[in-house]
C-alpha cells in the first residue's frame, strides 16, 4: 500500500468524526505489519475524558483484531496545517510501534511529512522501563 493511499484512508475515515464539540475532525490509517489495514476516527463525548481520537481508534481496532505491531500510520485533521498526535495517542503509537514504523502527518494526499517514532517522542516509555 503506498503513502498516498493509506492518507486517502484516513481521510475518508475522517468523515465518519463524531466531533459535535470542537467541530475538528481528524481520521486515521493503520498499516499493520501484516498488510491489514484499520481506520479510525475522533469520538468525542460530553465528558471530555471520554473522547477518543483517531489515532487510538484505529490502534485498537488493529489490536482487538489481534495484530501487534504498526508498519505505517497515516493521520490527517487539519488541510491547512499538519496535524500532530496529542502526547495519550504517541503513548498509545510507541506500545505497537517500531524503530522502523512510519508516522505520515498530512494535510492531504499530497502535502505530507514522514516521521518515525523517535521523532515525536524521544525517551519513550515502554513495557521493557518497567522491568527495569
Amino acid at each position: 500500500m503506498t503513502v498516498r493511499e493509506l492518507i486517502l484512508k484516513a481521510k475518508e475515515a475522517r468523515k465518519k468524526s463524531y466531533s459535535p464539540y470542537s467541530n475538528f475532525k481528524v481520521g486515521a490509517a493503520v498499516l499493520m505489519k501484516t498488510g491489514k489495514v484499520y481506520t479510525g476516527c475522533n469520538i468525542e463525548n460530553a465528558s471530555y475524558g471520554a473522547t477518543n481520537c483517531a489515532e487510538r481508534t484505529a490502534i485498537f481496532s488493529a489490536i482487538s483484531d489481534e495484530m501487534s505491531k504498526i508498519d505505517t500510520l497515516a493521520l490527517i485533521g487539519s488541510e491547512t496545517e499538519f496535524t500532530y498526535p496529542c502526547g495519550i495517542c504517541r503513548q498509545v503509537i510507541s506500545e505497537f510501534a517500531d524503530e522502523e514504523t512510519k508516522i505520515i502527518i498530512a494535510k492531504n494526499e499530497n502535502e505530507y511529512i514522514e516521521k518515525k517514532l523517535e521523532d515525536i517522542i524521544p525517551g519513550t516509555f515502554t513495557k521493557d522501563d518497567l522491568n527495569k
